[in-house]
Formats: structure tokens, C-alpha cells, sequence
């Protein structure tokens, strides 16, 4: 009896076949294996132009790049605007990314934000501005600096410049952010040690050189006489010298603070423009911030708070500050 053998083809195609959706599962298991290990943050800012906020973003995307996981960030700009915040939230949220980061528009309208992120199991991230709730749920980290610091640290530099006696003016930023109301606590606690200092004028140039000039051109051409300036940050500081440099003010007659230690502080403290800034660490907090969504998104553990501490600057050690 003769036995046929099959076609060549034949005797090939089931082992081709198996051969291929072997292949086949195996592209579709590492196509999800780098989509998995791709984790995708959103960041909602309160605003892009802003200084130091600018500083900060960039230092996020760049520690987001450095880490050896994939990690894309997404930013959004509110453009001071809660309402726009809320919704880029809700759009993260609907996109599932793996973790959000909240540079707060106003932070006593972060609770929403809250809600609808925990809800949806989704790690949330505040960065800069803290909740004015400090007790935030399971699954909500804060990565800020203690703003009642900076303005201790602000303040007791001039009152002792000032040996304890003399008035000043405070510029206040933003009054819808905590970072004001706090930076400004920290500098009437420490005046309020000095009788011999008094405030005459506080008034909000919200965070804005242009603003801070205005103010301070106002109080010159009002007659008013001061000894110093205390601002919330570095933009309105600055704009307090320029202020007096066009009204004919020596330059250091009227000593002047600032917050945050931006490049244009940096370089107003080493000229002599202003007396003293407090430099906050946009490095920092990007780097804490980016790195506590990510370990969040691993189901790792992270401290409800973390703060990256304020340090002074003055003249003699400007140049060891950069972002």
C-alpha cells in the first residue's frame, strides 16, 4: 500500500501559522509593556506668565525628561482663571492620566479639584500654593515652602538694617493665594517685636513689577516717607526700585525685600537694587512635585507634605543661587 505525502505547504502551514500569532502576542505584549511604562502626568498651572512659575514648569518637564521610566507631562495654563482650572482637571481626568500635578489658580477653591480627583483614583499632586485645607485626603500630596518663613526671614533682615526703628510699606501679591496672606503674616509677626517700626501703606501689586512701580511712584508722589519696602516677591521689589531710581532716590536710602530669588533678583540684590530676597527653590519643588506623581502612580508611598525649605540672600551670597 503506498502512502501519499502531503504537499510541502501543507506539512509547513500549521507551524507558520502558530509562528505567527506567536509573534503577533508578542508585539501586542511589549506594545503595552511601553505603554505601561509611559506615565502620563497632567499639569494644570495657574498661570504661564508669571516669572517664577515659568521657572518651576521648566524644571518639571526638565526632571520629568531625567527620570529613566517614560514620563510626558502635559501642561495646561489656567490663565488665573479657577473655572478654566477646574475643567483642564476634569480633562485629565476623562483622558485617565496616571497622576495630576495643581499649581492652585486660588487656593481656597482647590476642594473640587480634590473631590473629583480622588474619586476618580487618580494621585493628585498641589506644587507651589497649598490648599488653604490642611488636611487634604488619602491620595493628595502638597510640595510647597513654608511662606511664613520667607517673610520672617524678609522682615527680621530689615529691621535689623533698619536698627529697629523707622516705617515701612508692604506690597502684597495676589490677595486670592495663601503665599500672601502667609509671606505677609511672616512679616508683622517679626515687625510687631519692633515699636519703633511702623507699616504706613500695605496694598497688592499682585505679584507684578509694573504694578509694584505704580504703587510705590503713588506713595512718593503723596509725600509719603519710608524707610523700606517689604514685598512679597521679587517682580514687585523691583519694580519699588525703579520707582525710586526715577524719583531721584539714592540707591540703598530706602532698603528694599523681595521673595523668590528669580535671575532678575539675583542680579537687583548683587547691584545693590534690593537689600535682601529669600530664594524659593523652583528646582525643588519641580523635582519633589514630579517625583511624588510618579511614585504615586507606582502605589508608593509619599509623605502627605513636603517642603523645600526658603534660604536668605543677600550680596555677599547671591551668586550661589540659580535656577
Amino acid at each position: 500500500m503506498q502512502t501519499s505525502t502531503p504537499p510541502a505547504s501543507r506539512l509547513h502551514a500549521p507551524r507558520t501559522s502558530s509562528v505567527r500569532r506567536l509573534c503577533l502576542a508578542l508585539a501586542l505584549s511589549l506594545a503595552s509593556g511601553a505603554a505601561m511604562a509611559d506615565l502620563k502626568v497632567g499639569v494644570a498651572m495657574s498661570q504661564f506668565d508669571d516669572t517664577w512659575l515659568t521657572y518651576l514648569r521648566e524644571a518639571m518637564g526638565a526632571k520629568a525628561k531625567s527620570l529613566p521610566d517614560g514620563v510626558s507631562l502635559q501642561f495646561e495654563d489656567a490663565r488665573g482663571d479657577v473655572v478654566k482650572q477646574l475643567s483642564q482637571v476634569e480633562s485629565f481626568i476623562s483622558q485617565k492620566v496616571d497622576a495630576i500635578i495643581v499649581n492652585p489658580v486660588d487656593t481656597a477653591a482647590t476642594k473640587r479639584i480634590t473631590d473629583e480627583a480622588t474619586q476618580a483614583g487618580i494621585p493628585l499632586v498641589y506644587v507651589n500654593r497649598s490648599p488653604d485645607d490642611p488636611n487634604q485626603p488619602k491620595g493628595v500630596v502638597v510640595v510647597a515652602s513654608d511662606d511664613i518663613k520667607a517673610g520672617e526671614m524678609q522682615a527680621q533682615y530689615l529691621a535689623d538694617k533698619m536698627g529697629g526703628k523707622g516705617s515701612v510699606v508692604i506690597l502684597l501679591g495676589d490677595l486670592a493665594n495663601n503665599s500672601t496672606q502667609n509671606r505677609t503674616k511672616g512679616v508683622k509677626e517679626v515687625l510687631a517685636k519692633y515699636p519703633g517700626i511702623k507699616i504706613d501703606q500695605e496694598q497688592t501689586g499682585i505679584w507684578l513689577r509694573q504694578k509694584g512701580m505704580d504703587l510705590v511712584n503713588d506713595w512718593i508722589t503723596q509725600g509719603r516717607e519710608f524707610n523700606a519696602v517689604l514685598s512679597n516677591n521679587d517682580e514687585m521689589a523691583i519694580g519699588a526700585a525703579m520707582a525710586l531710581k526715577q524719583a531721584g532716590v539714592e540707591k540703598g536710602k530706602v532698603l528694599i525685600g523681595g521673595v523668590d530669588g528669580t535671575p532678575d533678583g539675583l542680579n537687583a540684590v548683587k547691584k545693590g537694587d534690593l537689600a535682601v530676597s529669600v530664594y524659593q527653590d523652583a528646582k525643588g519643588q519641580a523635582d519633589a512635585s514630579v517625583e511624588a506623581a510618579v511614585k504615586m502612580a507606582h502605589k508608593e508611598t509619599v509623605a502627605p507634605r513636603l517642603m523645600v525649605p526658603y534660604q536668605l540672600i543677600t550680596a555677599d551670597n547671591a551668586d550661589q543661587f540659580k535656577h
